[in-house]
């Protein structure tokens, strides 16, 4: 039996500010400090040991990571990052505040953009600041790579791409591995392992910094799995 442990990064900044943050580089909170150094302590409780570890290039998952594996005492670990770990890219909807943007478009139609599986929200233009493709920590991607907004079956097509050519091969290594990233990179992730419906995932709130092991038998899948903080 493998396990997987996937975490979604602590309470970040704009999560505090009711923001909506994409691939924004924001800090974490104190919360979200307080809530990764906790899934550290629980992880290191209950026995769990890493040989390498995944997340996303944004600092709110790698410094949750960071935390984590400082608690572990396994900061030496390989890790690998990758862009296909990002959050969903909100496009111009990305520094706006949720409720002034209900009040401005409508709570319906922002309903549609956050939880739709295939709507997407107003695309930036590339000459906006906040386009990826004006930051150097994207210089190596593809035009094609590089979202102007997205929805979430784009999400999990990259999430995908990264599972497929690298997450699954260390695994069936044995490698064991620890992935901190975002709800709906891991909201991606999940919806394959446990083949869940376009219709059901929209539904499928994941907590902050608490880390969900899955057991998985010799072929990835899953047997069950379970949130480890109580």
């Amino acid at each position: 039996m493998l396990k997987l442990v996937l975490v979604r990064h602590g309470q970040s900044a704009w999560n505090l500010e009711n923001k909506f943050t994409g691939w924004t580089d924001v800090e974490l909170s104190e919360q979200g400090i307080k809530e990764a150094k906790e899934a550290g302590k629980v992880l290191k409780e209950k026995g769990f040991e890493f040989d390498m570890a995944y997340t996303s290039v944004l600092k709110r998952a790698e410094d949750t990571l960071g935390y984590i594996l400082k608690e572990l005492g396994e900061e030496n670990i390989e890790i690998k990052r990758s862009w296909r770990l990002n959050e969903r890219h909100y496009g111009a909807l990305q520094g706006l505040n949720k409720d002034e943007t209900r009040e401005k478009y409508g709570a319906d139609q922002v309903l549609l953009w956050r939880r739709s599986t295939d709507v997407k929200p107003p695309e930036l233009s590339e000459d906006d600041p906040r386009y990826p493709g004006n930051d150097p920590k994207y210089s190596e991607l593809k035009p094609e790579e590089l979202p102007k907004t997205e929805n979430l079956i784009d999400t999990i097509d990259r999430v995908m791409v990264l599972w497929n050519s690298e997450i699954k091969k260390d695994l069936e290594e044995g490698k064991r591995i620890i992935i901190a990233a975002h709800g709906n990179s891991l909201r991606g992730l999940i919806k394959y392992l446990d083949n869940i419906s376009d219709e059901d995932i929209i539904n499928l709130e994941l907590q902050t910094g608490n880390p969900i092991c899955y057991e998985l038998d010799d072929d990835l899948k899953p047997m069950r799995h379970y949130y480890l903080k109580d």
